[in-house]
């Protein structure tokens, strides 16, 4: 596969769900059935001329009703991760299924509302963080999330054997691997987009160990409880 670059010179289109449904390194498989994003893979497969390798990107955006901006009723939290189509899948309906591979953080600076038969919301997108190779190894980071994993109760979760596979090769960049674990193992919404927005992988480092420690506490005081002494019929959850 050749280098994909992305080009923030130019309105980039987004694809709002709800909740963080991708971060870079992750890969998402989507069913698109709207009119107005059926028109955003079209578009962007056009750009390419049939070559996904130099077809447009597309910005996962995460819908917030709470804060965020304004867009025709539907708020768009800041933060995204653009994403490149890496395999797509052309229905007869007119419906596609693609797989997006997430490339990078961005936030939003404006949006390129619909216009001129365009159908889909564009935004004028900057980074967030710097280039992947000018990131910090961070070994302490990675040995105690190693360490974390491969204890006797996280290794449980189903993501867990993966995750540490990861983090024994090492030509994968640290920096990398927090990502591909906050995609798997991370579930809880408001950590992912807090894994989402941060720049600093140092920062997600720490947020992703955090959240590792809170589910080891958590699955150790279940291991705990004593079955004799619940409810009948009941836990203590």
């Amino acid at each position: 596969m050749s280098a994909y670059r992305v080009d923030f010179g130019k309105p980039i289109a987004l694809f709002p769900l709800p909740g963080v449904s991708l971060l870079p390194h992750g890969a998402q498989p989507l069913h698109i059935f709207e009119p107005r994003y059926r028109e955003m893979i079209e578009r962007c497969l056009d750009s390419g001329n049939g070559d996904l390798d130099r077809a447009d990107p597309i910005a996962m955006a995460v819908v917030d009703g709470r804060r965020g901006v304004e867009v025709e009723e539907v708020s768009l939290r800041e933060a995204v991760c653009v994403g490149r189509i890496a395999r797509v899948e052309q229905l007869s309906s007119g419906r596609f299924n693609i797989l997006l591979h997430g490339l990078c953080r961005a936030r939003i600076e404006d949006l390129d509302p619909p216009a001129d038969g365009r159908l889909h919301l564009r935004g004028w997108l900057r980074p967030i963080e710097p280039e992947a190779n000018e990131a910090p190894p961070m070994p302490e980071a990675r040995r105690l999330i190693r360490s974390l994993l491969g204890n006797d109760r996280l290794r449980r979760l189903a993501a867990a054997g993966m995750a540490v596979e990861w983090l024994d090769r090492d030509d994968l960049p640290t920096s990398m691997v927090l990502d591909l674990i906050g995609f798997a193992v991370v579930k809880d919404e408001a950590i992912r987009y807090r894994l989402l927005e941060q720049g600093d992988s140092r920062r997600r480092a720490e947020t992703v160990a955090g959240e590792l420690q809170m589910l080891d506490r958590l699955v150790s005081q279940v291991d705990r409880q004593n079955f004799a002494d619940w409810p009948k019929g009941l836990s203590w959850n």
